[in-house]
Parts: C-alpha cells; structure tokens; sequence
C-alpha cells in the first residue's frame, strides 16, 4: 500500500551537533513556528584558543570539562551544545501577590524595624563611645597631616599625637585625684566636729526633744542599715569608676584605630559613588572635614584659654587647688552653650566655700570672662572652621543635648555644619536647574 505523500522540511545541523539533516513534517515545522526561538546562553568565559578546541571532544562544549553534567534546555532534556538556554533549570513561576502574601511581608517589616530598634537602643552606650571615637580622630587628623608635611611617616605622627592625648588625660588625673581624695579625707576627720556642733545647736536641740531624732539616728546606726547603705554606696562609685575607666580605655584604642585607618575608610566609602561624581563628593567630604577638625581644634584651644586663664587668676586668688579647679573649667567649657557656666558655677561654689570675698571674686571674674569670650574669642578661633549661624548652632545643640546629653550638644554644631555644607554644595544646586 503506497504511503501517504508528506512535505519534507530540512533541518540544518546544530552547531556542536554534527548530523546528517532529517525530514520534518510540514505541518510539525509549522507547530514550531510559534514557539520562541532559543536564546544562546551567554557564555561567561573568554573564547577558547584553537589548540583548545581541537582538544575538545565532539559532542563537547568548549569551556567545559569532561564529564561535568549538561546543561538543561526549556524543555527539561539534556542538553550538549554550547547554545543551552538556562543553566539551573527553568525557575518556578513568583508567588501569588495576595492579601495573605502582602501582609506578611508588612508583619515581618515591621518586626525587622523594631527588632533594629531595639538592638539600637541595648547598644547605645557603644554607638556613642564609636561617634566620639570617631569625631575625636576627625579632629586629630589635621595635626597629624601637619606632622606629615614636616616629614614624618603617619604612623609615627599618630604615635606623638596619640602620646600627647595620653599625657593630657594623665595630666588631668593627676590634678583631679590628688585634691579629691585629701578633701574626701578632711571631711571625714571633720566629721565628729561638725556633729558635735550641731548637737550644741540650740535648735537641733528642740527638734531632738519634740521627735527624738539622735536616738533615731543611734537605732539606725545598731541595726545595720547604716553599714548596708555606705556598702552598696562603696560597691557603687567602685562600679562607677570602673566603667568610666573602661570606657576611657575603649575609646583612646577606638581613636587609635579609626586615626591610623582614616585615609582607607575614605576611599573605601568613595567606593561606594559612581565614578563620575567622586571628584565632587572627594572635595565635599574633605571640606566636611576640614571643618570637624577645625571646630575640634577650635574647641581646644578655647577650653585651654578658658582653663590657663582661670588657674592665673585663682592662683592670683589664693584659691586651694588652683590647677584642679582650672582643668575643671577647660573640660567643661569644651560643651557648647551651658559649659561654660556650669563650669563657673562649680568654681565659684568652691570659692564661696573658701571664703565669701573669693566667691564674690569668681563670679565677677567669670561674668567678665563669658563676655570676653562669646564676643572676641569665640568668633575670632571659630569663623575659618564652622560657617553655621548662630541660630542654628543653638537649635542645633538643643537636639544633640536632648538626644545624647552633652556628647550631642558637642557633636552637634559640626554636624550642623556638614549638613549645611551639603545643602548648600548638592541641594541648592540642583533646585537651581530646575
């Protein structure tokens, strides 16, 4: 019986393929006309050399080492040529985007955000202790590039700076401790006198008589409670001094740190621009700064001119511990806006201690001096540091010092800076061309 006539329709030879042409149905290659034609995989690898491919088995891929597992095409069937679709297989179609789908992509958003939250809030204390370390080596690294251009490597720049940060917190020890614990022991030889006088008191006496205080104070003093108290007080300032030790520790090795390794943080973060804009974001960031370490050195020095002029006049005064009472003045002045007043008030209550005429003397002395400062000093030292107005420093303090105390309100003003160094570089720019 003669065979039904058919169209044959030859099919080329695959590249990698070799085979004589077979005979296809008219009406199967017209199936396959609305089929998408396969696309080539990309091949990741450079092209292979002659001698390569001569050494390539037939049948084999170039690139492509003997016996390693076939690529599979759409279809799912083994494929050996270098024209496999995907390598992995065909992915699975994406999920439904349903109601149950979306909220539990927002539940688990919102668990995220708070558990970010939380670890933010429980580590704290060691995000400001890395901000200061920071900002401290920011401030630093102007004095050790000076260094630099005098000839020394950087690493021993950093060395003499970082001693000199060292003998001045040994500095301040050893002016602080000394008067602190002489007085601590005055005060508690002191003791019997003062109880003695108050017992001699005509008033201390009617209240004795009316609610039986001393013999209340005996009874407390016998039952133990008093010995509990000055114990768990003890363990405390122990507790107290151990952690702000610990913590002055972290932080000079954190500014070590952050100093030597400035320079690759730098480029490491211009990274992370396009190409094409790292010369204009290079020259903000190295004005931002510029302006950080101004506005440190600016600071230090007007705390030393705060605290060298304090201890000439105390020590002019007659004032006990001169030097101790003048280091108080220099670190407190070194906080923006309050500092300088709660370090007067600290001095003039211990002058008035002393004697009423040399607490009169401080307060003149420092009403004087805070007008001397916030019109001559202050403008003079911090105009080639820190554009801000005076208006925004203020503001600017007030939410630093709400949110991380003094350490804010210190790092407010030149954080306030770099802000308006970008608006005014980035911002204002581009609203310009619109």
């Amino acid at each position: 019986m003669p065979e039904p006539a058919t169209d044959a329709v030859p099919v080329p030879d695959v590249p990698g393929r070799p085979g004589a042409a077979r005979a296809m149905p008219a009406d199967a290659a017209e199936a396959t006309d609305i089929l998408p034609a396969a696309v080539p995989y990309p091949s990741r690898t450079a092209p292979p050399s002659p001698g390569h491919q001569a050494a390539s088995r037939p049948g084999s891929p170039a690139g492509r080492a003997p016996g390693a597992p076939a690529r599979t095409a759409v279809d799912g069937s083994a494929d050996h040529g270098e024209d496999a679709v995907l390598p992995y297989g065909v992915p699975g179609k994406p999920l439904a985007r349903g109601p149950f789908l979306w909220g539990l992509t927002a539940a688990l958003g919102v668990l995220t955000a708070w558990a970010l939250a939380q670890a933010l809030i429980s580590s704290r204390s060691v995000i400001v202790l890395i901000v200061v370390a920071a900002f401290l080596a920011v401030g630093l690294n102007p004095v050790v590039e000076i260094l630099q251009r005098r000839g020394l490597p950087r690493r021993w720049a950093i060395s003499i700076v970082f001693l000199g940060v060292i003998a001045l917190f040994v500095l301040f020890g050893l002016a602080i401790v000394p008067p602190v614990s002489q007085e601590s022991s005055d005060f508690v030889s002191a003791v019997p006198g003062y109880v003695e006088s108050l017992m001699a008191n005509p008033t201390i006496k009617q209240l004795d008589t009316d609610y039986q205080i001393i013999a209340n104070i005996q009874t407390y003093i016998t039952s133990g409670g008093l010995g509990a108290t000055v114990a768990g007080g003890i363990l405390g300032a122990g507790a107290v001094v151990l952690d702000a030790f610990f913590s002055g520790f972290t932080l000079l090795v954190l500014t070590l740190y952050f100093l030597g390794s400035l320079p690759v943080i730098k480029e490491y973060l211009l990274l992370l621009v396009p190409a094409s804009r790292r010369p204009r974001t290079r020259a903000i960031g190295d004005e931002i700064l510029s302006g950080i370490g101004g506005y440190v050195a600016g600071n230090v020095l007007i705390s030393v001119i705060a605290g060298g002029l304090s201890w000439l006049f105390l020590t002019i005064a007659g004032a006990k511990y001169a030097l101790a009472l003048a280091l108080v003045v220099a670190v407190t002045d070194l906080i923006p806006l309050v500092g300088a007043t709660v370090g007067a008030v600290l001095v003039s209550a211990v002058g008035f201690l002393q004697s009423g005429t040399l607490g009169i003397a401080c307060v003149i002395f420092f009403v004087v001096y805070q007008q001397i400062e916030n019109y001559v000093i202050y403008p003079r030292v911090m105009s080639r540091s820190v554009d801000v107005a005076p208006a925004v420093s203020v503001i600017a303090a007030l939410f630093g010092g709400a949110l991380l105390g003094a350490v804010g309100a210190l790092l407010a003003i030149p954080v306030a800076a770099a802000v308006a160094l970008i608006v005014r570089e980035v911002v204002l720019p581009r609203q310009a061309q619109l």
